[in-house]
């Protein structure tokens, strides 16, 4: 279930973040078994990678692939924590960087920050 936040947010990044030709033939994560169904799955991620950035302050893509991961059914056996795929989530930030919706932090912390103009998709 994805929140009606993060849909709104995907919905101001559809004109900005565009999806890579070869997104389509990957899954979103060790624990994935099939790809992603849905059309705008692409601008659905990166507004979760909006979100949280803007809610965790300087947070890396290491970082955001742990919390972004999920449990790998693993059949008779017991689960197993999985993380996203660091692929995905780099581009992403790629993306989100060039369009200057976030920067690399200039503190202490090392990681991405979220901009003014991303903050103000955030609050549209």
């Amino acid at each position: 279930m994805i929140s009606n936040d993060i849909q709104k947010i995907a919905e101001n990044l559809k004109e900005s973040i565009k999806m890579p030709e070869w997104a389509r033939f990957v899954k979103a994560g060790a624990y994935a078994e099939r790809q992603p169904t849905q059309e705008n799955w692409w601008q659905l991620r990166a507004s979760a990678i909006l979100r949280k950035i803007a809610l965790r302050g300087p947070i890396g893509a290491r970082k955001l692939q742990k919390i972004l991961g999920k449990m790998k059914n693993c059949g008779v056996k017991p689960d197993k924590k999985r993380n996203a795929s660091g692929k995905i989530i780099r581009t992403i930030l790629q993306q989100l960087e060039s369009n200057k919706i976030i920067e690399q932090s200039k503190s202490k912390k090392k990681g991405r920050v979220v901009t003014k103009s991303g903050l103000e998709i955030l609050k549209d």
